[in-house]
């Protein structure tokens, strides 16, 4: 996805690395096979996983079947869950415990023969807790080897966004779309919730006949017929957060053999357009880091209500329409949702304290294929703001939540998604880099997508597979000690790498010259600056600069109604705290049309750091709300200090 850990039980997952980490390590490097269930779940050590109830350890789910009618009119998914399990050694009796949040449970039922036959079960559900949701307890037969649930989604599910016709780009059909990550998914399936569960799944899904349906899985129609009745199989074991769907009026285009677009009819060809050298990003990762092992690569572009800028569902990328900027200087998220496609998709953090295996490895791969398809200028510029947005952030930061290995016990996990785990990460990778070369930092890479190839590991696992497979075999390079500061101290090591762009070099000389007067704003070389260019002037300008500045600029660029969200939301930004009156229309316009969370939650920040800023947020956010998902109407909420200030 488009964002965040020291261990204080080392002991304990050393002993796990004993048992299970090693294993992985060893495993050899050969072609990508989908992960087979022929295991049973006693050979499996568990970690275990705060922001989960289940117990996989005695009872683990290896496959769900889905079977689902989508109600527009009470906004609720109802139907079935058929959950398919393997016993641990002691397991004869269990319980099987399963992840809920705000779940309607009518009933369960057991089957001792593969599902042919049922039974009533017992269950009971717990308690909510405001983080976790409600354990599910269901009664197991001593012989019973799959489980049925019978249930209904809330219409406030925090995993889903039910939009009507007038919040979408045709203004004439609903729209309906899943965020499972982190522990969504729990809204909307009952499972085990832990990315440490990996499942294959089919659905069976019933909507609407005018609309179209797609998921995260095979059987996306790529004609779009529209039959009210579609079926999805995903037969390669993924983690619950990668489960997702999304029903609306959907049109899809071709962008290659085995990568498409879809989107709202009028939007599906800006996409495309924006979205034409996909094929090559595959190609390229390819080379650097082994074969694509999903089969198809499609991105969905959803209504500006998705809460993130993107999100790697396998073979089915959720994607902001923000990014469509005209000119393919945003189109780094789709590289970044693809690189998901080993780090993250193929190779899985264990439990969120892990997160950065995911974002950090996923966004150093990012800045290759970026520098691959577009060339040393581009990748150079956006590692220069990758590292200055960090170190911004890091400022700002506990030191708790400056770890890699960051503890989130007790806490959301949707608050690790800072850019610690993505930039930090990155830097840890590129400091490998620059320390043994590109040549051996790619070949270990790709060894170790490979040799963990459907799998979900732990930060202490990867250490050890580091160690065994990069320092060793290169003694002398880098120290346990420097390794150990980049995962679990606080703050950047003073060796992390500064990118350098000539680009912004002569930027800063622009910068000077304007602030000294030296050069108006309308004689500014601006109009052939890409994105980056834009935000690095945007970023090099001070905090006092002045309505008179402000106004030049803007008169001479039109700045405050630029189409771009990337250099709007910058100028947004400057604009409150500057108090610039003739931007106002533009805030309110942008705060209630897009809610994607990067962009809402640091203006709601800094239009709350005034008293006269928080009664016109407040006014802003009645309006806003109702078209925010609820994982971006929580970060308000939590800015506003009242839920009610939202009503």
């Amino acid at each position: 996805m488009n964002f965040s850990r020291a261990s204080t039980v080392l002991c304990t997952f050393l002993l796990i690395n004993l048992f299970f980490g090693c294993e992985t390590a060893q495993k050899p490097a050969g072609k990508i096979e989908e992960q087979k269930h022929e295991s049973t779940s006693a050979e499996i050590v568990f970690v275990k996983d705060h922001h989960s109830y289940a117990n996989p350890e005695a009872i683990r789910v290896t496959n769900v079947d889905l079977d689902w009618d989508v109600s527009f009119e009470t906004k609720t998914i109802k139907g079935t869950a058929e959950l398919s399990f393997e016993r641990g050694k002691e397991a004869d009796k269990a319980q099987m415990i399963l992840d809920t949040r705000d779940l309607k449970i009518e009933k369960t039922k057991t089957s001792s023969d593969g599902g042919k036959t049922y039974k009533d079960a017992t269950f009971k559900v717990g308690e909510a807790d405001k983080f976790l949701g409600s354990p599910l307890t269901i009664d197991l037969p001593p012989d019973a080897d799959r489980v049925k649930v019978t249930y209904q989604t809330g219409p406030t599910a925090s995993g889903l966004q039910w939009l009507t016709p007038e919040q979408t780009a045709g203004k004439k059909m609903p729209f309906m779309f899943s965020q499972a990550q982190a522990i969504h998914a729990r809204s909307f399936i009952p499972l085990q919730d832990s990315p440490q569960v990996r499942i294959t799944y089919s659905a069976k899904v019933r909507t609407p006949k005018d609309l179209l349906a797609v998921m995260s899985a095979e059987g996306n129609s790529q004609t779009d017929e529209r039959t009210g009745e579609y079926e999805f199989k995903m037969p390669k074991a993924i983690p619950s957060y990668l489960i997702a769907i999304a029903v609306g009026d959907l049109k899809f285009k071709p962008l290659g053999k085995r990568s498409g677009v879809y989107s709202e009819p009028s939007v599906v060809g800006k996409a495309a357009k924006e979205f034409e050298d996909t094929e090559k990003m595959i190609d390229a990762t390819e080379k650097l880091y082994g074969e694509y092992a999903w089969g198809r690569y499609d991105l969905l572009v959803l209504p500006p209500s998705f809460p993130f800028g993107g999100m790697e569902n396998p073979m089915l990328t959720f994607a902001t329409p923000t990014i469509l900027a005209g000119d393919k200087s945003l189109v780094s998220l789709v590289a970044h949702e693809l690189a998901h496609s080993w780090s993250g998709n193929l190779v899985t953090n264990s439990t969120w304290r892990d997160f950065w295996l995911n974002e950090g490895f996923t966004t150093y791969l990012t800045y290759r294929i970026t520098e691959t398809v577009y060339g040393e200028k581009q990748y150079s510029m956006e590692a220069m703001l990758g590292r200055k947005g960090l170190e911004d952030e890091i400022a700002a930061m506990d030191e708790r939540d400056q770890i890699l290995h960051v503890d989130l016990k007790g806490r959301d996990p949707d608050d690790g998604f800072t850019g610690v785990p993505y930039e930090k990460g990155a830097l840890f990778l590129r400091y490998l880099e620059e320390k043994f070369g590109r040549e051996k930092l790619d070949e270990f890479l790709k060894t170790y997508f490979k040799s963990h190839a459907f799998q979900s590991i732990t930060t202490e696992q990867f250490v050890e597979y580091l160690k065994a497979n990069l320092l060793e075999k290169n003694p002398g390079v880098v120290t346990d000690t420097e390794v150990d500061e980049w995962i679990n101290k606080p703050g950047l090591p003073k060796t992390a790498p500064r990118a350098k762009s000539n680009a912004f070099e002569k930027i800063d000389v622009i910068v000077k010259e304007f602030l000294a007067g030296k050069t108006a704003a309308k004689d500014i070389p601006a109009k052939d600056w890409t994105t980056q260019e834009w935000l690095h002037f945007l970023r090099a300008l001070p905090s006092d600069l002045g309505n008179d500045k402000m106004a030049e600029l803007d008169a001479a660029f039109d700045l405050t109604k630029v189409g771009n969200s990337e250099i709007v939301f910058q100028w947004l930004v400057m604009s409150i705290a500057h108090k610039y009156a003739p931007a106002d229309g533009r805030l309110e316009e942008f705060l209630t049309t897009v809610g994607r969370r990067k962009f809402v939650k640091p203006l709601f920040e800094e239009l709350v750091k005034t008293p006269a800023g928080k009664v016109r947020a407040i006014e802003i956010y009645k309006k806003a709300h109702p078209g925010y998902h609820p994982i971006t109407a929580k970060s308000i909420d939590e800015i506003l200090d009242s839920k009610e200030e939202s009503k």
